[in-house]
């Protein structure tokens, strides 16, 4: 400004500039006493733009908050995380992913031998060569097991003494894998999530129907639904049949007295194959069933943990429960 210039005027006496030299932390108490101040006119001699400039200066300031309010502000912001909605489950153990992994082909080397010897058979008045077993009521056959075209798609013919031999080896095999896994469940209390309990066979049913598309909405299922403890309770069973069959015929003379009780050496064979049948129908509908439940379901037998919803019941208190 001009060292002639006058001072501004007003009726009281000549305005006082604005200061512009504020500390930051009184920058609250600074904008009080500003805003207490007459606020300055702008004259022919004193220019506007110093004016703006000094309260430009001054507002910034006041909108500074204190350093105590900013952390009182960070340390309220508690919110609570969301809580987890699904969560991973021990349901096979070890063991009895091993064994489930051991039987598999184990049993199908058993059930492939098994047809190569099968397919030496006839009846005793040598009729039905290679078909001995039938479906049928009475004198009415349905079919025959097995046509022509089976035995030629597996390769059987002339494959007898190849087929006892690999029988032979893997039942020991079968029934040694057999025996720990039923230990196993018994000792590890494991047995009482497969057994079948009173609403097993209602649940079964519910279950089959629901496959069926019949209904819709499955029972509350634990580890197992109904349906699988009847059929894996029922598989237990058939292994052991399985074993005291074959043993009757591979020793029918050491064993005769297990052989008599089975209804004789022909009736323990009609047996054994027909257990055999059950295996293959029961190999057939798991591994549908796998596919249907889904890659989580599959991986549970192999890592041994399933993803379920973290509201579901753990398997850890059936465990404990019982």
């Amino acid at each position: 400004m001009p060292e002639n210039a006058e001072k501004p005027m007003d009726d009281g006496g000549p305005i006082e500039p604005t200061k512009l030299a504020v500390p930051i932390t009184g920058a609250a108490d600074a904008m009080a006493e500003t805003d207490s101040r007459p606020v300055p006119l702008a004259g022919k001699e004193h220019s506007s733009k110093e004016v703006v400039a000094d309260i430009a200066m001054v507002a910034p300031l006041a909108d500074v908050p204190e350093f105590s309010s900013v952390a009182v502000a960070a340390e309220g912001d508690t919110r609570t995380p969301p809580a987890a909605t699904i969560r991973l489950e021990r349901k096979h153990p070890l063991a009895i992913r091993w064994m489930h992994w051991v039987n598999f082909p184990v049993l199908f080397t058993m059930i492939w031998s098994g047809l190569l010897i099968y397919w030496n058979d006839s009846d005793n008045a040598y009729q039905h060569p290679h078909a001995v077993y039938r479906v049928g009521v009475g004198s009415l056959t349905l079919v025959r097991l097995f046509p022509p075209w089976f035995w030629k798609a597996i390769n059987a013919p002339y494959r007898v003494t190849e087929g006892l031999g690999y029988h032979f080896f893997f039942m020991w095999l079968f029934a040694i894998n057999g025996i720990l896994y039923v230990s196993y469940l018994l000792i590890s209390g494991e047995w009482r999530l497969l057994v079948p309990e009173r609403r097993s066979v209602r649940d079964a049913v519910q279950v089959t129907l629901v496959d069926l598309h019949l209904r819709k909405g499955l029972p509350p299922q634990k580890k197992y639904n109904g349906a699988q403890r009847i059929a894996y309770s029922g598989v237990i069973l058939m292994g052991l049949g399985s074993l005291v069959t074959g043993l009757s015929i591979y020793k029918p003379t050491q064993v005769h007295w297990v052989t008599t009780l089975l209804g004789g050496y022909e009736m323990a064979r009609w047996e054994h194959f027909w257990l055999t049948m059950g295996f293959c129908a029961f190999f057939m509908v798991h591994v549908v069933q796998v596919v249907l439940a889904g890659w989580n379901n599959f991986r549970s037998m192999v890592s041994g943990y399933e993803i379920v919803p973290a509201a579901k019941a753990s398997l850890e208190e059936e465990r404990s429960a019982r």
